[in-house]
């Protein structure tokens, strides 16, 4: 394993260890033991783009999927909830695509209102989600809803969450339209992209010693700093001409990660 990237080692296991359920690390240099694979469909969601083989999490993950997609189901013109990726079967870092979902306690859900739960797997293939994005992300399109709204509320409400990461222009309508309890708008974050699906990150499970957990959100809504990147996406500010190039990014190898994670992978 020594001097090989780690990608190339997690992202050819086709099953989760047979071990306990734990996440070691954090978000973005880890891996999770014991993973469970979610059910392909269930009474409301199906597993999108089957191929990836993504569709694997800790526990906790899995029942936030059932429970937050069933509140889901209750909107109308929701029959529940499409799932992008969670994670590889024993996480760590993947062959493609995010830096995160490494400890199979980040979810992807798409924002593509699920008309129907009987997809094949083809058509999960093939399907494409939308995006709800206007203006380079500054605002909603005229696809968002206000089922969109209760779905991310609920969805940012449940107490497992750590964060929720979303485009601007989506943060920054529901602070507008929220006329209640407004708490739970504090782990709605904006971030880059994110128009297409939204991103839950749930805490790290209680007793799991070698989690490293995210920092919790600035105290407040977070509605004022959703305005700024509007206005930054608006009215870009001037390059800073002092500014350090950016670092290219170096590939994680298993020395990067928790030394537990090398009996993960070598776990049966």
């Amino acid at each position: 394993m020594q001097g090989v990237e780690a990608k190339k080692l997690f992202g050819t296991k086709e099953k989760a260890s047979t071990q306990s359920p734990v996440p070691y690390g954090s978000y973005s240099k880890g891996c999770v033991a014991g993973g469970v694979q979610l059910a392909e469909t269930g009474p409301t969601w199906q597993a999108m783009r089957l191929s990836r083989n993504r569709n694997w999490g800790h526990p906790e993950a899995i029942d936030y999927i059932k429970d937050v997609s069933a509140i889901a189901a209750q909107q109308p013109g929701w029959e529940g909830l499409y799932i992008g990726d969670i994670s590889q079967p024993r996480g760590g870092p993947m062959l493609s695509g995010h830096r995160s979902h490494q400890l199979g306690l980040d979810i992807d859900i798409w924002m593509l209102p699920p008309k129907r739960l009987d997809l094949s797997a083809q058509e999960r293939e093939n399907l494409s989600s939308i995006s709800l994005r206007r203006a380079g992300g500054a605002y909603v399109n005229d696809s968002w809803t206000y089922q969109h709204h209760e779905v991310l509320k609920a969805a940012a409400s449940d107490p497992r969450v750590a964060r929720i990461f979303v485009f601007p222009g989506a943060k920054v309508n529901m602070c507008n339209d929220e006329k209640g309890d407004r708490k739970w708008l504090r782990k709605i974050r904006p971030w880059w992209g994110h128009h297409y699906h939204f991103h839950v990150r749930l805490n790290c499970p209680k007793g799991a010693r070698g989690c490293i957990d995210q920092n919790i959100p600035p105290a407040g809504d977070g509605c004022s700093d959703a305005e700024q990147w509007v206005q930054n996406i608006l009215f870009p500010p001037p390059p800073d001409p002092n500014a350090a190039p950016p670092k290219p990014r170096r590939e994680l190898q298993m020395t990067d990660l928790p030394s537990q994670c090398v009996t993960v992978l070598q776990s049966q």
